[in-house]
């Protein structure tokens, strides 16, 4: 489904809706907009330039380039630009190549996205810091709770919302493809579980015990639903809404979306929410056709021309090889920056013409090169990456979001402001580049520098501006469930391939940070210490003078690969299983080994010791291929064995019957 515009505006009509469209989202009188400061300067950013985009597709008609999208764009520049695109006068930059329709079964199945992919083989145990959930655990406060009520209207809330959101009924096959089931389907709406707690002789322990249990057990979409919500009533008509919530169908947006339309519906059995045009699956079946683009193609080959120069990851020392860990959460380090410092330091990033968002991703870098010892470092940031195909994208619920991956240089002697000036041009012009995902490049870079190890185990995740973005707060009354209370919050993340990710949104005018951290690989005084210098640095930006101090960093650009410790990036790839004399298959296992993987990447496969991935291989293809030899009696070996000796020879050694067998 395509939009068009039923009139030809006048530019100077254009301008009036561009105006209508900034002080909408920036909340300023649209007569009191200036033209010819900055989207950024006026409190603009990333979330809102996307938010944006969309907004004058719909009331214009007008698509953007992805390059359009930028906050350091004036009104007057924007207004000049969609007048050319309008007039179909621009050349250069390409507008956004897929058209988004409505497929014509809703219940077919449809593919697995890049980042969707990572986590379904990481339940599977294929990567290191795998969980057999990946998934976010979230609790809040309830008070002046019906507890006669509330748990009947917090039932007819999910069914209507699994009726609105497709998502909430989505299920994934063994290998690897997603569905949704028709709403009548058994067991296609989560149900709703209650724990009364009023008479119990210790609430706070049984509270206890079960965010451990939703913590540790979250939700798997391949045997059920995704999406896991309880509710527990305490004394004193106090009470808990517990949602768990899977990575592989929910990303951190689509969270903020369920919660306000679960909370707005149980506040009254009466409310609506405005009708969906498209769904998730179509949303990804645009994006199907992406590879077939000339844009696509450009942004590819534009990544892996960069990728030889690229840094490590930051070498943390480690107290453990992360494939010997079994971790089962990831620790969470929590610190608040007050509203009145955290308003500064909105106004002195905009006085220095960079997102909140990439000032405090900068600090981030900073306490890193200083932890690792090095200042050229390669980080992972997670995007939500809702092109701007359909006005309803940013409404749906769904697992849209990817990662970008961000080589980052700090030179040392360098002040604050130029650190930060360098990452938001470099972040700007990545961000660029985003129709190609940053998990494809993530293999592409793996197979570059011959490692099935994570090559950017080290995230970072910014949703500020996410509430401007949606247009409104989070409901503070849910009808029977009473007041939300969202600072009195407990939350866990499990999230395969990660060692370190900082976290960051907004609650009640104030700014949370967050580090979540496998403790089993790091050492708890070394994240003590990294964490309070993020915090106290991040604090600092609200006065001036600290953006023009120079930041102390480390005179090494990159890490000593010779100094025998155990560090993150730096190390040791396991040992190949099989032997490793190249020919054709030797047996009946190796051929049919070979058959699956010539039949799974089309091309033949002759040689025992051909890489797997080389030949074009993913580790979904990798999981289909385990299922294919299982259904023909080979299930010896795991996706881990896979990963690790990913050649026919490999394979066929962790795979061929035991004589016990």
């Amino acid at each position: 489904m395509t939009l068009t515009s039923t009139a030809a505006p006048t530019e100077h009509d254009q301008t009036t809706v561009l105006a209508g469209i900034w002080a909408e989202l920036l909340g300023i009188d649209p007569d009191a907009l200036p033209r010819d400061v900055s989207f950024l300067r006026l409190g603009g950013d990333s979330v809102l330039a996307v938010r944006m985009s969309a907004l004058v597709r719909r009331r214009l008609g007008v698509q953007l380039a992805l390059s359009d999208v930028r906050v350091d764009t004036t009104l007057t520049e924007l207004a000049a630009l969609v007048a050319s695109r309008a007039a179909g006068t621009t050349t250069g930059d390409r507008p956004l190549p897929v058209d988004l329709r409505r497929r014509a079964d809703p219940a077919a199945p449809f593919p697995l996205l890049p980042l969707q992919q990572g986590y379904f083989v990481g339940q599977q145990d294929g990567w290191e810091l795998s969980y057999d959930s990946a998934h976010y655990y979230l609790d809040l406060a309830l008070t002046d709770v019906d507890p006669d009520e509330a748990p009947e209207a917090l039932r007819d809330a999910l069914q209507r919302l699994a009726a609105h959101q497709p998502t909430l009924r989505a299920r994934v096959t063994p290998e690897g493809h997603q569905h949704v089931l028709p709403l009548e389907h058994p067991g296609a709406v989560p149900p709703l579980h209650v724990l009364d707690l009023r008479d119990d002789p210790d609430p706070d322990a049984r509270l206890e015990v079960l965010r451990r249990e939703m913590s540790t057990r979250g939700p798997d979409p391949t045997r059920g639903p995704g999406v896991d919500v309880r509710l527990s009533l305490l004394p004193a008509g106090q009470g808990r809404l517990h949602l768990s919530l899977s990575l592989l169908l929910v990303d951190g947006w689509s969270s903020n979306v369920l919660t306000r339309e679960l909370l707005t519906l149980a506040a009254d059995v009466n409310a609506t929410l405005p009708a969906l045009d498209v769904d998730f699956g179509d949303y990804v079946n645009a994006l199907e056709q992406l590879p077939a683009t000339t844009g696509w193609r450009a942004d590819r080959d534009w990544w892996r021309a960069q990728l030889p120069s690229w840094p490590p990851a930051p070498a943390l020392p480690l107290t453990r090889d992360p494939a010997e860990a079994t971790p089962q959460v990831m620790a969470n380090r929590e610190a608040r920056l007050p509203a009145a410092v955290w308003t500064a330091l909105r106004q002195r990033c905009a006085e220095q013409g960079v997102t909140p968002s990439v000032a405090l991703l900068t600090v981030y870098a900073t306490v890193l090169a200083r932890w690792a010892g090095h200042h050229r470092l390669l980080l992972n940031t997670l995007q939500l990456n809702r092109l701007p195909l359909h006005p309803d994208v940013h409404r749906l619920v769904g697992a849209f979001a990817s990662t970008m991956l961000l080589p980052v240089d700090l030179p040392p002697g360098a002040s604050f402001a130029e650190l930060a000036g360098q990452t938001q041009r470099r972040f700007a012009e990545h961000t660029a580049h985003n129709l190609v995902s940053g998990v494809e490049i993530a293999r592409d870079l793996a197979r570059l520098r011959g490692t099935h190890r994570p090559v950017a185990p080290v995230v970072f995740l910014s949703t500020i501006g996410m509430d401007a973005a949606m247009g409104e707060g989070a409901p503070r009354h849910a009808g029977p469930l009473g007041d939300v209370n969202a600072a009195d919050h407990h939350h866990q993340l499990r999230t395969p391939q990660v060692a370190i990710e900082a976290r960051l949104f907004e609650l009640d005018d104030e700014l949370v940070l967050v580090f979540s951290t496998v403790a089993e690989i790091l050492s708890a005084e070394q994240i003590d210490r990294a964490f309070a210098e993020f915090v106290d640095q991040a604090a600092a930006l609200a006065d001036a003078d600290a953006w023009h101090e120079a930041v102390p960093l480390p005179a090494a650009p990159d890490p000593d690969p010779l100094t025998g410790d155990l560090r993150l990036g730096l190390l040791d790839e396991a040992p190949q299983a099989g032997d490793d004399e190249p020919g054709p298959p030797r047996d009946r296992v190796e051929e049919q080994i070979a058959a699956v993987f010539a039949d799974l990447l089309g091309v033949a496969v002759t040689d025992r010791t051909t890489n797997f991935f080389t030949l074009g291989g993913d580790s979904l293809l990798a999981v289909r291929a385990l299922a294919r030899l299982a259904r023909d009696g080979l299930a010896g070996a795991t996706v881990r064995d896979f990963l690790a000796a990913p050649t026919v020879a490999g394979l066929a050694a962790a795979a061929r019957p035991t004589p016990t067998q």
